[in-house]
């Protein structure tokens, strides 16, 4: 009740004008500056250099230029020809050619093909070059049809794309069998996202069993399966199930957001296992930023602290 409560209200906190132009005011302005803990950067130039950081840890990355929900058209040209240079400049740089996107960047509130067009432009750029780009999942009016856009790239030959589900959605289990019958690769998360009890569960213990139920069939049934979790329990879960039914460490790969449990991903690298780590950059930084405060609100202290450095 509590995580579900937390998520409302950071929800609610994200949407605030004044609050987005103070925290734009503080969150970046220095290398210790607080948003920097969860976010990246606003450049490519600054994305580069903490993904150079996280590789020679021996960790593995996936960029997301961050952005949602554009409302015209060109809006969503200009997003994409920003995912066109971070393409460029990702090969230029010579780090992991991994990316993540939101529809809803592309244009899909404004129209439906033009999203699914730009997205195409995106991989026409990417499969070439040997990138893997995977379609992030948004709040649960956007899961059909994100589902439907993905399966209509996959339908015309496009297979270096993934999706997300998310365990807090009822319908998740069903889709994760619609997507592994494609042999498309899944990443697994539980959902950071203020649903209603109508179509997501509202209490942690039966959002951690979804989880556990999708990730058991991940493992052992799908392509390259990512378990993308902080939770400790489920990770040695997903270690001791791979380890029981003969997976090897090569055939799935955990993922961490950016500046969360670095411990752990340290860890896990140390363990044989691969660390994928979603690195999110870019200006429009405060809805995700947020997000990140209502799954952890011990964090806020940590916000409340460096406000008031930067301010002293």
């Amino acid at each position: 009740m509590l995580d579900s409560a937390s998520k409302a209200f950071f929800h609610l906190l994200a949407q605030s004008g004044a609050l987005k132009k103070l925290a734009s005011r503080y969150g970046m302005r220095r290398p210790t500056s607080f948003a920097r803990r969860f976010v990246a950067g606003e450049t490519i130039a600054e994305a580069v250099e903490a993904a150079r950081e996280l590789e020679a840890r021996g960790l593995m990355l996936t960029l997301d230029h961050l952005g949602e929900s554009v409302s015209t058209l060109a809006d969503a040209d200009a997003a994409t020809r920003d995912y066109l240079g971070i393409v460029d400049a990702i090969v230029a740089a010579g780090i992991g050619r991994n990316i993540s996107l939101k529809l809803t960047q592309l244009g899909l509130d404004v129209d439906k093909a033009s999203a699914i067009d730009n997205l195409r432009k995106i991989l026409d750029r990417a499969e070439p070059a040997r990138f893997f780009v995977r379609i992030d999942m948004e709040n649960s009016p956007y899961t059909e049809v994100t589902l439907e856009v993905f399966e209509t790239l996959w339908q015309q030959g496009y297979r270096q794309i993934g999706v997300v589900l998310q365990s807090a959605l009822y319908r998740s289990e069903k889709d994760l069998a619609r997507v592994n019958a494609l042999g498309a690769r899944i990443r697994l998360v539980k959902g950071a996202y203020k649903e209603p009890r109508t179509v997501a569960h509202q209490q942690k213990d039966a959002v951690d069993a979804a989880y556990a139920r999708m990730m058991k069939t991940l493992i052992t049934g799908g392509n390259y399966a990512a378990i993308a979790t902080h939770d400790p329990a489920l990770i040695a879960l997903a270690r001791r199930w791979a380890a029981d039914h003969g997976v090897g460490a090569d055939r799935f790969e955990f993922q961490m957001l950016y500046g969360v449990r670095r411990d752990l991903q340290s860890q896990l690298v140390a363990d044989g296992y691969r660390v994928r780590v979603y690195v999110p950059f870019g200006r429009e930084w405060f809805p995700y930023f947020m997000r990140r405060l209502g799954e952890r609100p011990a964090n806020v202290m940590f916000v409340i602290r460096s406000i008031l450095g930067e301010t002293g």
